[in-house]
């Protein structure tokens, strides 16, 4: 048994996301950062599907009743076992009646709590995900609370030890990101210029959360003012309303919206999004469909990897 002794800005259970449903209006939702999610499984031996939580700006903390393996991926969140720091992208034992604690993110903006098992809370729609916009999924559909109790479940993949990821394969959090870019259904209602301006210019994040990121910067002209008839929208989007300022679309998003999309940030650097803090400049690089899919085959090679060698 697992209770929640503080719970922090924003922390929720989530998996890997409720998919199948989005023609009825149910966004995917699950874990923003895949990258560190599927590492914080992946170093403690469950199923890549198994529940983690995920803490966003300021961790929570945790009182474990019995000595436990836990993962701890994502944003340095300064986290402390008993008072002692312990290291990020590791997996370490937490000893009976043990206090897990989580600061304020130093670098990154989301950290990722696994624990052997991972947390049995019920399936809704095939997902434990917690989607707060509908009130389903995780503890009730809600963020973590003080005096939660959470019980560890049996999504267990192979055996597992305390280890640590390499350095090689945990990523660096910085304040200035660039983000591959796909064009979108609508690039070509832009101006010519504005598209441009899109991938030459630096953006500002000031706002973030599971639904959008709004970013500040070059305002981007349409052709005309053209009538978007509203359409299925996916995760990494870059909507352009009338204002002429870009949105991300993040997890928890509508599945139809109807501002023209300039583009899509690929799969594999969606990461990178969900680590971006309010005041870190982003940049925006035109790639291929060609050049998507093949840094997609390249990260699939690199979790086979490191799945071979954490076993």
């Amino acid at each position: 048994m697992i209770t929640v002794i503080q719970q922090g800005d924003f922390s929720t259970l989530q998996d890997k996301g409720r998919w199948g449903y989005q023609a009825w209006g149910m966004p995917i939702a699950g874990a923003m950062d895949s990258y560190a999610y599927k590492m914080a499984n992946c170093l403690i031996g469950n199923l890549e599907t198994a529940a983690v939580i995920e803490m966003t700006g300021s961790g929570a903390a945790f009182r474990f009743d019995e000595e436990t393996l836990v993962s701890l991926c994502g944003a340095d969140m300064q986290a402390r076992v008993n008072g002692k720091i312990i290291a990020n992208w590791s997996s370490i034992l937490i000893p009976r009646r043990g206090e897990l604690h989580f600061g304020r993110a130093v670098f990154g903006q989301r950290a990722y709590l696994a624990v052997r098992g991972g947390f049995d809370v019920p399936w809704v729609m095939g997902s434990r995900s917690t989607y707060t916009g509908a009130k389903l999924g995780g503890v009730e559909g809600r963020t973590l609370q003080q005096g939660d109790v959470l019980y560890m479940g049996k999504d267990i993949l192979r055996p597992a030890k305390v280890q640590k990821l390499a350095a090689s394969d945990i990523p660096v959090y910085s304040q200035q990101w660039t983000l591959r870019v796909v064009s979108g259904p609508q690039t070509h209602l832009f101006q010519a210029e504005a598209v441009i301006r899109f991938f030459t210019e630096s953006y500002l994040v000031t706002a973030a959360d599971r639904v959008n990121y709004q970013l500040a910067g070059p305002k981007l002209a349409m052709l005309d003012k053209v009538d978007v008839i509203s359409d299925g929208v996916g995760l990494g989007a870059i909507e352009i309303p009338a204002c002429g300022l870009p949105y991300i679309v993040a997890s928890d998003h509508g599945t139809t919206r109807g501002f023209p999309k300039i583009g899509y940030i690929i799969q594999v650097d969606f990461p990178k999004v969900a680590q971006a803090n309010i005041g870190d400049t982003i940049q925006f690089q035109q790639v291929t469909e060609a050049a998507a899919i093949a840094a997609l085959e390249i990260e699939r090679t690199a979790y086979a990897r490191i799945r071979k060698q954490l076993g």
